[in-house]
């Protein structure tokens, strides 16, 4: 089972916000270890919210702060080619179609990227780094794009304990 330290109780700013990131990231890899395709797509009505779809959602996500906002770069595969008009919600949606190794790779390969991000605005000016891309017409910090994400993974891992527990009864994973 994939581990999940406790983040420390005493440490510096950027240790505890990155400790607690690193945190949920593993509570949502717990929720969604182990599990076949077809629990990954299991829903608690009336929600469309599957396991999956909160890896890829999530996935999403951190290249979208980390990658597109933070450091500038542009929209890469698989989501520069889906059409975000006709489903604003591709992210979640699309994911039925991907399997869990291809699902459990993006969330990794994404998780992996947003680090090296994240490091690279730390050396250039720390939490008070801005981000390339405004957000709302101002640019956002680091320390407010840590603390949003740490928000939606709180959100998400909720939403994702429901679901695991309506599975298979798996509580405090």
């Amino acid at each position: 089972m994939t581990g999940r330290p406790d983040p420390p109780v005493a440490a510096d700013e950027v240790t505890t916000l990155l400790a607690f990131l690193d945190h949920y990231r593993d509570t949502l890899r717990r929720q969604t270890e182990g599990l076949p395709a077809e629990l990954l797509r299991i829903r608690l009505e009336p929600s469309s919210l599957t396991l999956g779809s909160l890896l890829k959602h999530l996935a999403f996500v951190e290249g979208f702060w980390f990658r597109h906002v933070l450091a500038g770069e542009e929209q890469h595969e698989p989501w520069a080619s889906m059409d975000w008009e006709a489903d604003r919600d591709a992210d979640f949606t699309s994911a039925a179609e991907d399997s869990p190794e291809q699902l459990r790779g993006l969330f990794d390969r994404e998780v992996a990227e947003a680090d090296e991000r994240i490091r690279s605005a730390l050396a250039e000016g720390g939490l008070d780094r801005l981000s390339a891309r405004p957000r709302r017409g101002r640019p956002v910090s680091l320390r407010w794009i840590l603390v949003h994400m740490i928000e939606e993974y709180a959100r998400h891992c909720g939403h994702a304990d429901l679901i695991r527990e309506s599975i298979d009864g798996a509580v405090d994973l």
